[in-house]
């Protein structure tokens, strides 16, 4: 059994989401863990001092709980797909060669060391400004973004979480999130993960990987 964790990161509505599902329908034997699943009560979210929820900081988020799921993973891949209703898929090699994935979604994977020190490749999602504002602005929130949120807090933080990312973090490969899914794809399965992604031309594709895909915020 092989375990490889690779991680994805990038702005908010950069299409994390969409990637992430898409990886995770492409490669057998892998399971989703969406960051933004593990955000605290916004009761005890604290605001700046222009009163905008501090929702783009790993305090926001219960990391403990995150990373005691990813190391249940860890431990035992197979139990963990059935415990999430997922049947492991065999194939011809035997077992000590097969591969399971897990795909971790989520805005500030990069900046929590514990969980980036087990990334075996890094990418990173782009879109411009004007195209993640207007993406931002079509999304409904719980809670709603207030007005200014975007300019106020949610572009500069993102831009302060990148710095700080980029300072401490190498080894990334950048995507182009203006390109079609299929495109995006195309990109991972061609940069030599060490693992295949299923292709209808590959019925009995196995893979181990744990593929981690960050973007900004509560995307």
């Amino acid at each position: 059994m092989k375990t490889l964790v690779v991680g994805v990161g990038g702005v908010t509505n950069g299409g994390k989401s969409t990637l992430s599902n898409s990886l995770h329908q492409q490669i057998p034997n892998s399971c989703l863990i969406a960051q933004d699943a593990y955000f605290k009560d916004d009761s005890v979210v604290p605001v700046d001092s222009n009163g905008f929820k501090q929702y783009d900081m790993l305090d926001a988020l219960h990391m403990d709980t995150m990373m005691s799921e990813v190391d249940s993973w860890r431990r035992d891949p197979e139990v963990f797909l059935r415990r999430r209703g997922l049947n492991p898929e065999r194939t011809t090699p035997p077992k000590d060669e097969e591969v399971y994935v897990l795909i971790v979604e989520g805005f500030l994977i990069f900046n929590h060391r514990p969980l980036n020190d087990l990334f075996y490749k890094r990418y990173l999602m782009e879109i411009p400004y004007d195209v993640c504002k207007r993406r931002r602005s079509s999304r409904v929130y719980t809670p709603p973004d207030p007005p200014g949120y975007f300019d106020g807090h949610v572009w500069p933080m993102y831009l302060k979480n990148r710095q700080e990312m980029e300072s401490s973090v190498s080894g990334i490969v950048f995507l182009d999130g203006l390109k079609p899914k299929e495109e995006l794809l195309a990109d991972v399965y061609e940069d030599k993960l060490g693992i295949s992604l299923q292709d209808p031309s590959r019925k009995n594709t196995t893979t181990n990987l744990i593929l981690c895909i960050s973007f900004a915020e509560k995307d």
